[in-house]
């Protein structure tokens, strides 16, 4: 079977896919890093496991994976300039990290203090598909509040959704 999807045609369709925005940290010997991203989804229940993807051109890549874990924090729609920060080219991490406050977790990882919620990771794998890789993480903490508006990216734009009152089909 031929596959006839260009880049250009995929990278528009997935643009119409509205996806939480979040900044994935990671601390550990190998030093401190972090980047934005969208690709970020639940993989079982059991044991708690999820996965972010990371392109492969990163400068970050190794130190992910030698760090072997990971916090992914779910951004607030008063993170933008956060997401923004951590999406650049900036390259000083120490300007990355400044601009918020953040909490030290018993993994070393560090949490940003008031995301939605963040999730620590022990990453269990990492896996190059195409362009990205993929990082495979069992979360061993969770740290979540119950306010809050989520910052989404859909379209090439950061948006948010209200908080929803009642009930759908009712």
């Amino acid at each position: 079977m031929d596959i006839h999807i260009s880049k250009t045609e995929f990278r528009n369709a997935m643009a119409r896919v509205c996806a939480p925005v979040n900044v994935i940290t990671t601390k550990g010997d190998a030093g401190r890093g972090g980047f934005t991203a969208t690709a970020m989804c639940s993989v079982t229940d059991e044991p708690p496991t999820l996965l972010v993807c990371m392109n492969s051109r990163s400068a970050q890549t190794q130190l992910f994976i030698e760090n072997r874990r990971f916090c992914v924090n779910v951004l607030t729609q008063e993170h933008k300039a956060l997401a923004a920060s951590f999406a650049g080219q900036q390259t000083d991490m120490a300007a990355r990290y400044a601009d918020a406050d953040w909490t030290d977790l018993p993994s070393g990882n560090q949490a940003l203090a008031d995301a939605i919620v963040s999730f620590d990771c022990r990453l269990t794998e990492a896996r190059l598909v195409g362009t990205h890789n993929i990082f495979i993480g069992e979360v061993v903490d969770i740290r979540c509040r119950r306010d809050g508006h989520a910052l989404l990216y859909f379209d090439r734009n950061y948006v948010h959704v209200p908080t929803q009152t009642g009930s759908f089909g009712g």
